[in-house]
């Protein structure tokens, strides 16, 4: 059976991984005034346009998934040919309306395909899995690492949905960003209230950078402290430990909203890099993708990894 993983570009995963395995992309559009950028996953591309056309204005910018017709489309054009099964991995549906998208568009794909594979002389039904991630960035990459090494390993759809689906339950999303002021006009443009004024404004000149979590569709701060090092090195630190207490699957996911060379010298790197290396956990990183520093701003960090429910607690 011919299996295939589809992804917003949300997911914090290199477009040369992505093309590498075969993983089809669902491109997010950002648009700002007249400027018009498809995230592609597209480092230097994405980098570019951000620092040319949004800067500290990008929390005005409009992101504009792909439509339930996009989506249609691109099943019934192509991938109800090219596969028999595909599994559809979505950023957290709490702050997207890709998986919602996605599941409504499943209904017209299941229902009109037949016709299409009968005409390019394929046998047999096609199948899809909607799975929503829960997280996002580079936690939504979890799932979808996971899920390709066991397509490639030739394992059937059944253990591989009920694995995704497990894991999404457990997949922790953490970040920190550099601007509070920022992260708050985001969510105010957004209609979130969630990061007040006072709070942006005493963390602005407190230089208090908060953690923050996406898991099983909720969002929080879970910790802080003063200036953004401190506060990376309190979540790397907390992220190597965590893999030393034994993770849920053997990746933990990187990305940064800036040049890598950057996120190599942030405190608490270092020590991560070598509990990874030490348990045997594939460390990846990115360039964050251009929807994520829209959404969080410019030199923002996130990490993702799958592990055990615990509380979380943070060394200071």
């Amino acid at each position: 059976m011919r299996i295939g993983m589809v992804v917003d570009s949300t997911c914090d995963l290199p477009r040369e991984w992505l093309d590498e395995h075969k993983v089809i992309l669902e491109p997010i559009k950002v648009h700002m005034g007249d400027a018009v950028f498809n995230d592609e996953r597209d480092a230097a591309a994405s980098l570019r346009f951000y620092r040319q056309h949004l800067g500290d204005k990008g929390h005005a910018a409009e992101s504009t998934p792909f439509s339930v017709e996009q989506i249609r489309e691109l099943f019934l054009s192509k991938l109800v040919i090219d596969y028999d099964f595909v599994f559809c991995m979505c950023i957290m549906s709490s702050r997207s309306p890709v998986y919602e998208n996605t599941v409504a568009a499943s209904r017209e794909i299941l229902r009109y395909y037949h016709p299409i594979r009968k005409d390019a002389g394929l046998k047999g039904i096609f199948q899809m899995r909607v799975i929503d991630s829960q997280t996002l960035f580079a936690g939504q990459a979890i799932t979808v690492l996971e899920g390709v090494r066991m397509i490639e390993a030739g394992i059937d759809y059944n253990p591989i949905y009920d694995r995704l689906m497990d894991l999404s339950k457990n997949t922790y999303g953490f970040a920190v960003v550099r601007d509070v002021k920022y992260l708050r006009a985001r969510a105010m443009k957004r209609g979130d209230r969630s990061v007040t004024w006072m709070k942006a404004t005493l963390g602005t000149l407190l230089d208090i950078k908060p953690i923050l979590c996406a898991h099983r569709n909720e969002t929080a701060a879970v910790g802080k402290a003063k200036g953004f090092e401190n506060s990376t090195r309190m979540l790397l630190t907390y992220a190597a430990d965590r893999v030393k207490k034994g993770l849920l699957a053997p990746y933990l996911n990187l990305s940064y909203g800036g040049e890598l060379d950057t996120l190599r010298s942030l405190p608490g790197y270092d020590v991560l890099a070598r509990a990874c290396e030490a348990q045997g956990v594939r460390m990846g990183e990115t360039v964050m993708g251009l929807t994520g520093m829209v959404n969080i701003g410019e030199g923002a960090i996130t990490v993702g990894f799958a592990t055990p429910e615990h509380k979380i607690e943070f060394a200071h």
